[in-house]
């Protein structure tokens, strides 16, 4: 069992008396790709905010059950958030680069992690920018704004920046549905590289998407998870009829 990475048992979030997740339990495995998909509203988002607490900044959140990573509570008192949070980074849907230079954001959570030298620095901001497939594309500009450019180079720099402080497992919200096709593929791709040295769950509306991606596909219908298994099987048979029907386009 220690190739489990996450592990969610009975996991149940109220946004005040509206029940947002119901009884999720699933296993996430260490340096694999597991995609969640299912229609707007049902979870997924939600579920993925409860791997890295995000849900404790929303007022009037109740969670029951249990999220564990590494078999460690994440839920007890004691656990330090800051460090959850660093070494289970969160990509977006929008981009969302700081309004500094490129070399800047990345070098963002490796200062305040306590890294001062200049030339450390320099080099945790070019590897992170080579492992997001960004730095070709922006090593001659690295003092320039990262809001100038592109919204897929964004989105990479925003990947280098969750990189440069080695997590250990990134959660993507739905991370390419604001790109055109070709910054689309670079993400994916990248995606696929990462999983080598990191644990990715992704949000997904593109079914797609998670067929080329994922080793596993989990389907959120209303706050449950209909059916979790390895994304090939998920894609090509099925075991729940709404599965099939959503995979199938019939309703979503």
């Amino acid at each position: 069992m220690n190739n489990i990475k996450i592990k969610t048992s009975d996991l149940n979030l109220y946004y005040g008396k509206v029940q947002a997740l119901k009884n999720v339990s699933m296993s996430i495995e260490k340096n694999k790709i597991t995609a969640l998909i299912g229609p707007s509203g049902c979870g997924k988002s939600t579920y993925l905010r409860t791997l890295n607490r995000l849900n404790d900044l929303i007022d009037d959140v109740k969670i029951t059950g249990k999220v564990e990573i590494d078999d460690i509570d994440i839920y007890n008192k004691k656990i330090d958030v800051v460090n959850l949070r660093r070494n289970v980074g969160m990509i977006f849907q929008k981009s969302n680069p700081f309004p500094k230079s490129i070399h800047d954001n990345v070098a963002y959570g490796p200062k305040i992690n306590g890294v001062k030298k200049k030339e450390q620095l320099n080099e945790i901001v070019e590897t992170s920018l080579k492992k997001a497939a960004v730095w070709e594309e922006v090593k001659d500009r690295l003092n320039d704004s990262a809001m100038g450019l592109s919204g897929g180079q964004q989105q990479r720099i925003c990947i280098a920046r969750a990189l440069a402080v080695n997590p250990e497992i990134i959660l993507m919200d739905e991370p390419a549905s604001a790109l055109d096709p070709i910054s689309t593929a670079k993400i994916e791709e990248l995606i696929y590289e990462l999983r080598k040295s990191i644990t990715i769950v992704i949000v997904t509306h593109n079914m797609q998407q998670a067929a080329r991606v994922s080793d596993f596909t989990a389907f959120f219908l209303i706050g449950e998870v209909i059916e979790f298994d390895a994304t090939r099987k998920m894609f090509t048979s099925p075991t729940d009829e709404r599965t099939q029907n959503y995979i199938t386009g019939r309703f979503g």
